[in-house]
């Protein structure tokens, strides 16, 4: 690609760094009260946050484990060992998929979903400051 053909980049002014800082902040303040909320739990905010993709996957109620380093943005060998500690606390379960024998799908069991939800409505409560995240049904 040629110097011409990249997108020219424009400095931050005041109010983008001021927006800028606010964001990271907030963000910063949710993912501290997130590691607590897990820790009081028993589980990580990295276990957490695997129940929570596991049961937020659009349209269905399992993922994979592809899937899930995906949303964790993490690489797939270490989502694995995620979900396999997961599986050992008793929070999930590997299903081979009827279809394609080679996929693997992450189930939440009857203790996780239960460990999910209690953990997910505490967290709920601390989304206010970002607004855009339920729009409508925020209650």
């Amino acid at each position: 690609m040629s110097s011409s053909t990249k997108p020219k980049t424009t400095l931050p002014d005041k109010h983008d760094l001021e927006a800028m800082s606010l964001f990271r902040y907030e963000l910063r303040k949710f993912l501290r009260v997130s590691e607590e909320i897990s820790n009081v739990a028993g589980i990580t905010s990295l276990q957490y946050q695997l129940l929570l993709h596991v049961r937020g996957f659009p349209e269905r109620q399992w993922a994979t484990v592809g899937e899930l380093a995906e949303r964790l943005q993490a690489a797939p060998n270490g989502t694995a060992a995620l979900v396999s500690r997961c599986e050992a606390a008793g929070l999930v379960t590997r299903k081979t998929d009827k279809t394609d024998r080679r996929q693997v799908q992450v189930h939440l069991t009857a203790k996780g979903e239960r460990c999910l939800l209690k953990l997910a409505a505490e967290h709920k409560t601390h989304y206010g400051s970002f607004g855009w995240v339920f729009n409508e049904r925020q209650e």
